[in-house]
């Protein structure tokens, strides 16, 4: 996810400092900035949560000949506005990352050339937003409160439910969100609070959560690891605020890179606060390796690729009865009833909802 995002806990984050992966395989062009007609790499223009096994990328290799290099560019909206600035010329082949808050902005800049992904039809229906195939469903996330589970035991607090519990007074001072104007889950997250109270009562919910002590931060990284004291970045910076909004995937990741693994998850998930995400990959507009993009683009739906992201990503798959791994179910919340707002709807209000709360909260 992206931004945004997406997941990724600290010791991925660390791991993934490099700024290219790479899968095996020949390369007759070796710079960050596109390919040439007939080269053997395809340029992955993605935010910073992009990462893929290395034995995965090898199987593409292996299956198409490509050897694929991955342009990392800061957050999802980061990443999309350079995009859009290089419409026409773009740094790369294909870009992965834009999610359904931000879709409507790329398809209307027109930085995608349609292509139908070989396996589409696997794919759930309810993540297929474009017919004409701009974008293709890569992967789902549910972006919701966590708590730190120690925190309330040690309270003898009850966590948070719902967007509602939120304003109580025993929750005061206790919040840590994204900025919506510069964050993916910032903005699912606001979009969330708008499908819970309706467009003519989230103003009136932020202006109370703002008097309860929200406190507002750039992006997730920042928010999760610095600010949340349920983290294992947080528990380092001794930070204080208990609840964060991150994603229903983020407990599972706390125990796989934990060192022991614990039995139970230290973080929980407040499954009535969850807004659903949906990341899509594109074929960019002019871009010099067209074939080994749409090699690529029919990978990322790949039971290969697929199977592999839950624990890369932590995301959830949108291809169909793919298998996945038992740490993901067993210690990942299950959200039934996500919020949702229409991509139609999403285009038509995002930025004065946006600059509403701007006003509202930063302000």
């Amino acid at each position: 996810m992206n931004t945004t995002t997406k997941y990724a806990a600290t010791a991925l984050a660390a791991a993934l400092g490099v700024t290219v992966l790479a899968g095996c395989g020949s390369s007759d062009d070796t710079s960050g900035s596109g390919t040439s007609k007939g080269s053997k790499t395809v340029t992955l223009v993605s935010h910073d949560s992009f990462t893929a096994s290395k034995d995965v990328l090898e199987e593409f290799t292996k299956e198409t000949g490509y050897t694929v290099k991955v342009l990392k560019s800061g957050d999802a909206g980061a990443a999309l506005n350079q995009e859009i600035l290089t419409k026409g010329s773009p740094r790369g082949d294909v870009f992965f990352g834009v999610d359904n808050t931000l879709l409507s902005r790329a398809l209307d800049q027109g930085i995608f050339t349609p292509y139908e992904a070989k396996g589409l039809g696997r794919v759930a229906a309810d993540t297929r937003l474009d017919a004409e195939h701009r974008v293709t469903p890569v992967d789902t996330g549910d972006i919701c409160v966590n708590y730190d589970k120690k925190y309330f035991a040690d309270k003898k607090l009850e966590p948070p439910s719902s967007s509602a519990d939120l304003l109580k007074p025993a929750y005061k001072n206790l919040l840590v969100t994204e900025n919506a104007a510069t964050s993916s889950p910032g903005l699912g997250f606001l979009l969330g609070t708008i499908a819970d109270s309706g467009e003519d009562g989230y103003q009136d919910y932020w202006k109370k959560l703002k008097a309860n002590g929200v406190k507002v931060v750039d992006g997730w990284e920042q928010a999760y690891n610095e600010e949340f004291s349920g983290s294992a970045g947080g528990k380092k910076a001794h930070a204080d605020r208990p609840l964060v909004v991150s994603y229903a995937s983020s407990p599972p990741a706390e125990v796989y890179y934990a060192d022991p693994q614990p039995t139970e998850a230290p973080t929980g998930v407040a499954t009535s606060t969850c807004f659903r995400q949906i990341e899509f990959a594109g074929l960019l507009d002019g871009a010099k390796n067209e074939a080994g993009g749409k090699a690529l683009l029919d990978f990322l739906i790949s039971k290969t690729f697929q199977e592999d992201m839950p624990l890369q990503m932590f995301v959830d798959p949108v291809v169909e009865d793919t298998k996945l791994p038992e740490v993901y179910t067993k210690f990942g919340a299950t959200v039934d009833k996500p919020f949702t707002v229409a991509p139609a709807k999403i285009a038509t209000h995002r930025e004065q909802w946006v600059r509403t709360w701007t006003s509202l909260v930063v302000k």
